[in-house]
Parts: C-alpha cells; sequence; structure tokens
C-alpha cells in the first residue's frame, strides 16, 4: 500500500492563531452600543484573555474605544502594568490573606466584596501610602461572589468611613447577572431592583460611585442597564453571549494544523485505536498532526468536522494524544495543506460555538482551553499602542 510522507515545512504542527483585527472590530460595536446610553466600556481580559492573549487583547480592545479593562486577580493586572498599560483595570477577585498592596501601588482598581476585605484592602493602602480605589459588589441574585442584601449596608458604612479616612476611594458599585443570555428572563428585573436599591444605599451614606452591570449579552439586548459603564467579556473575543445570534462579532481565535501524511487504502481497513470506524470504500487518508495534548477533546471521536481543502471533512477513528484521521475520499489532498479544526466559520467551517455544542459546554471553555504547551501561537494584525482613554474623566463629569 503506497505512503506518501510529508516534506519539511515551515509552519508549526498545531497552532492557534488571534487576530487582533477581529478583536478591534468587535470592541468597536460594543463600545459604540455603550456610547449610545452614554456608558464607557471595560473589556474583560481575564483568564490570559480567554486564551487569547491577555496584553495583545488588552492593547487592542483600548485601541478600538475601550476605557477600562477587567481581570481576575491583581497578578493579571500587574501584567498588564507590566506591559505599559496604563490604562484602568479592575481586578475583581481575591483569596484570603492575598497581598494586595503591589496592586494598589500600581493604581489597579479591586473589587470588594465585605468588610473583612476592605479592610485588608484599607492596611494594604496604608503601607503604600495611597488610597485603594474599590468597586463594591452587591451579590443581587448571583448568588456568588459580592455582599449579600443583608450585608450591603454595613460594608457600605465602612466604605464611607474608609473613604473619610482617606484609606480608600470608592470608584463604583457593580453587580453581576444571572440570566443576560436570556434578554426576557424575569430574575433580570428582580436584579436590576435589588441593584437600583443598593445603589441608593450608597448614595444615601454619601458616596457618588459610578454603576456597572451588563455583561456582553446586557451590553448587546439591554441598553437600559449599561448605566455608567459595561463590562463585555465573551463578545470581546467574537462569540456571542446569547445563542443564535452573531451581532456581526467576528471570532478572533483559529485552532489549525496541516496535513502531515496521506495513505491511499482499501475498503475493511480499521483506522485508530480500537478500529471504532472502518473504511467503507477505497479512500484516502491525511494523518493530521494534532490530538487531545493539543486540545482536541478526545470525547469527540465521532463527531468531529475539520476543514480541508474547501470542504469540511469527518474525523474518522478515536482523536489521539498526538494525532487524528481525516477521511478525504477521492478529493485531491495535499501534504502541508491547511486544517482548521475551528474557526471564524467561514463557508461552514467549524467553530468554538460548534464544538461547545457537542461537548454540552460552553464557547468560553472551548477558548479559554487553548492554552497548551505544545500549541504555537501566532498573532495577527498588531498595531502600535493607543493612548487610552481614562475613566476618572466620566466620573469627574457626574
Amino acid at each position: 500500500m503506497p505512503v506518501s510522507v510529508p516534506e519539511p515545512h515551515p509552519r508549526p504542527r498545531a497552532e492557534v492563531v488571534i487576530d487582533l483585527a477581529a478583536i478591534r472590530h468587535n470592541v468597536s460595536i460594543l463600545a459604540r452600543c455603550a456610547a449610545q446610553s452614554g456608558a464607557g466600556t471595560m473589556a474583560v481580559v481575564k483568564a490570559d484573555g480567554y486564551g487569547h492573549g491577555a496584553v495583545d487583547v488588552a492593547i487592542a480592545a483600548l485601541q478600538a474605544g475601550a476605557g477600562a479593562l477587567g481581570v481576575c486577580s491583581v497578578d493579571e493586572a500587574l501584567e498588564l502594568r507590566h506591559s505599559g498599560i496604563d490604562a484602568p483595570v479592575l481586578a475583581w477577585l481575591h483569596a484570603p490573606g492575598e497581598d494586595l498592596a503591589a496592586g494598589i501601588a500600581a493604581g489597579v482598581d479591586l473589587g470588594i466584596y465585605s468588610v473583612d476585605q476592605l479592610d485588608t484592602a484599607a492596611a494594604a493602602a496604608y503601607l503604600v501610602g495611597q488610597p485603594a480605589r474599590v468597586h463594591l459588589k452587591v451579590d443581587t441574585g448571583l448568588t456568588r461572589g459580592g455582599a449579600y442584601r443583608s450585608q450591603w449596608p454595613g460594608l457600605v458604612h465602612a466604605a464611607a468611613t474608609a473613604s473619610d479616612r482617606g484609606c480608600v476611594e470608592v470608584v463604583a458599585v457593580w453587580s453581576h447577572l444571572a440570566h443576560a443570555d436570556d434578554p426576557g428572563h424575569p430574575i433580570i428585573e428582580k436584579q436590576v431592583r435589588y441593584f437600583d436599591e443598593a445603589y441608593q444605599v450608597a448614595r444615601d451614606a454619601g458616596l457618588r460611585p459610578l454603576r456597572h452591570l451588563a455583561n456582553s449579552a446586557a451590553t448587546l439586548t439591554r441598553p437600559d442597564l449599561h448605566y455608567d459603564m459595561v463590562r463585555p467579556g465573551i463578545a470581546v473575543y467574537g462569540l456571542s453571549p446569547v445563542p443564535g445570534t452573531d451581532y456581526r462579532l467576528a471570532p478572533a481565535m483559529t485552532l489549525r494544523s496541516q496535513v502531515a501524511m496521506l495513505k491511499r487504502v482499501p475498503p475493511g481497513e480499521g483506522v485508530s485505536y480500537g478500529h471504532v470506524w472502518h473504511t467503507d470504500r477505497e479512500t484516502t487518508l491525511a494523518l493530521v498532526p494534532a490530538g487531545y495534548a493539543d486540545g482536541v477533546p478526545r470525547v469527540l471521536t465521532g463527531r468531529l468536522d475539520v476543514w480541508l481543502g474547501g470542504r469540511r471533512r469527518p474525523v474518522v477513528g478515536r482523536v489521539c494524544m498526538d494525532q487524528v484521521m481525516v477521511d478525504c475520499g477521492d478529493d485531491p489532498v495535499a501534504i502541508g495543506d491547511e486544517v482548521i479544526f475551528f474557526g471564524a466559520g467561514a463557508n461552514g467551517a467549524p467553530t468554538a460555538a460548534e464544538w461547545a455544542d457537542k461537548l454540552g459546554t460552553i464557547h468560553y471553555e472551548v477558548v479559554a482551553g487553548m492554552v497548551r504547551p505544545r500549541l504555537a501561537r501566532t498573532v495577527l494584525n498588531r498595531q502600535l499602542a493607543a493612548p487610552s482613554p481614562v475613566l476618572d474623566q466620566q466620573r469627574a463629569a457626574r
């Protein structure tokens, strides 16, 4: 049986490609949407920019109209600062005993959920010699992070006291929606009512904070919830926050490989481990050197297509650690031809959203999981960093 052997090829064996032009396109849509309500835009770049590269995404987002950035941890915020990004950054989740001083010294805003956390921030501010900029989070119904409604007045009172003492600056009151991907869900209105009540408590305590509540879905579907700033995350990366609607977003990540070997095989051959698939005709099989160690889930065995040679083709046999086999039939395919596992979906090619549906998860998990040691990363369409807007300008205007 004839077997062809690949020639040396300069492209990576398997790689993630990030298109920053798509990031800028998506953020410009989101920022324009927010601006129509008079709101600013905080682009969320936590978890290494959902696997896309936090620094690159942050710069592109600021170029496209975002005025602030959101991350999970102080360490993530400091990565942005060390890369020369001086835009406002909010870090909103802190482990007990975590040192917040480095974040305060770098001008990082802190999400605060409790009086104990506020005290920790105030003590760190004292050591640094400058106030901690804090965003007080109220739990309006997600029942996750944030002060519960019964705890909220105590947190506001403590924050107002700390503000009077010069220990903290209360920048904002914020919360997070539980059902924003279903814009008409009744829980949203309940959360909004709690949020407005919580904001009034802060006002009554003499605070004049900004408000932010809207995630990607609410940014695109609920302009009444934009308040002073929106916090889009997944939409920044071109993935729809509302199933079945694309909002003209452009997916920024492509997972691709290439054909490493071709072989012509007769009918009746078992393919890959366990021979769970057999050829039913003479066909050409393409070996693609990417497998579950590169982010291609083994559980997708028998349910996975790739884009190769201008059309979708099935991956056949079990997904292996390092490779998969693709049934190419009688079509002309060459060693070195590009193989797309998922990407922008042009012409019906596979997407991260399609993978998520097959895996029973969400596309957030698919793209965030593409940070792997063996995967090369290629970044397209970088531009020189532009001066970033300053959130304080909006706050001062209030």
